[in-house]
């Protein structure tokens, strides 16, 4: 969930704000305004935390400007690498398995059955 993402131990004000992208319909956004709204959501907590930009560009090496543009929406292909040393920099690290659950035992079933179907359709 996307506003997972930031929203542990902040204020209501801040998960507010990513719900409200979240009840528009997430997927009716382009990749391009998630990222934006991922910008200011980092920004926002940033400042909750009492971190400066120079803070996390010296505890991720990412430069000034990239967290600069990140934060103001104007770096929307922010790298993946770059992504996960902004939330180790502010704490969030073992939240981005948020990002990717695990798949349900369900799916790994469905996935065997159909095997199964596929090899007697074979012998026969």
């Amino acid at each position: 969930m996307l506003c997972s993402i930031f929203a542990h131990n902040i204020s209501n004000l801040y998960v507010c704000s990513m719900n409200s992208i979240e009840q528009e319909e997430l997927y009716s956004k382009s990749n391009h305004e998630i990222a934006a709204a991922l910008g200011a959501r980092f920004r926002a907590y940033r400042i909750a935390l009492g971190l400066t930009q120079k803070d996390i560009a010296e505890k991720t090496g990412i430069s000034l400007i990239t967290i600069a543009r990140f934060e103001n929406g104007y770096a929307s292909s922010i790298g993946l690498s770059y992504y996960i040393g902004l939330l180790r920099a502010t704490g969030q690290l073992e939240r981005i398995v948020d990002s990717i659950p695990e798949i349900p035992e369900s799916l790994f079933r469905k996935k065997a059955n159909r095997q199964r179907i596929r090899k007697k359709r074979n012998h026969e």
